[in-house]
């Protein structure tokens, strides 16, 4: 089950607080696989993509950098830089204080769907989740997997409760249940019901499933900000 039906069916997790990873070595070894494999061919079949957007993030900004590295928490509370490609102004970490009150999730997030400190650029590559590609360098690296919980920034860990914090048991993903079954209209306590169901039921057929089903997402999806 994938989407939004999840929601619903999530609503047991919280009967089981301590939820159950499958570390099966046949489907960790098929997992891993399944990540290197597509990541290679995607990165083959993007890289003319890659090129443009570089050239696009220089064009409007030549002083600042093509790549944002930022620091993520991912499994077992170690952390990593993630990478995406700029959509913000460089000063953005600087501006967020004040934009605080313009908050427009609910719990350990910040979501802006106007937030003015993303470029002309950011806007498109956000609005596509293009952004997100150079994540699949991450992929490779070992740190994240193209499928799983969404890597968290240190502040809002900070934040977690123990129930909360069930969702870095497992290699954060580039896609999974969140952005497939709403994205941005999912506030941050449905986010972790869909990622800690996903942690109880991880399978290689719902992992080609939520994969599946980004590709769907990402064309024509009013989700993204």
């Amino acid at each position: 089950m994938v989407g939004n039906k999840a929601v619903s069916d999530t609503s047991v997790a919280k009967q089981y607080p301590n939820v159950t990873v499958n570390n099966s070595m046949s489907f960790q070894f098929a997992k891993r696989t399944l990540d290197i494999v597509l990541t290679i061919v995607g990165l083959l079949l993007l890289s003319i993509v890659f090129l443009i957007i570089s050239i696009a993030i220089k064009i409007e900004d030549p002083k600042g950098p093509v790549l944002f590295s930022q620091k993520r928490i991912g499994k077992d509370g170690k952390e990593f830089n993630m990478y995406k490609f700029r959509s913000m102004v460089t000063d953005a970490e600087a501006k967020l204080q004040e934009l605080l009150k313009h908050n427009e999730t609910s719990g350990a997030m910040f979501k802006m769907k106007n937030d003015p400190r993303v470029t002309k650029v950011g806007r498109f590559i956000r609005k596509t989740s293009i952004d997100e590609l150079p994540q699949l360098f991450n992929v490779l690296k070992g740190d994240m997997s193209l499928v799983g919980p969404r890597p968290p920034l240190p502040r809002e860990v900070a934040e977690y409760n123990e129930y909360h914090k069930q969702r870095l048991l497992v290699t954060p993903g580039c896609t999974g249940m969140w952005q497939v079954g709403g994205r941005s209209n999912i506030g941050f306590e449905e986010m972790v019901e869909l990622d800690l169901y996903y942690i109880t039921n991880q399978s290689n057929l719902l992992d080609c499933k939520i994969i599946l089903k980004t590709f769907k997402v990402l064309f024509g999806s009013n989700d993204a900000f």
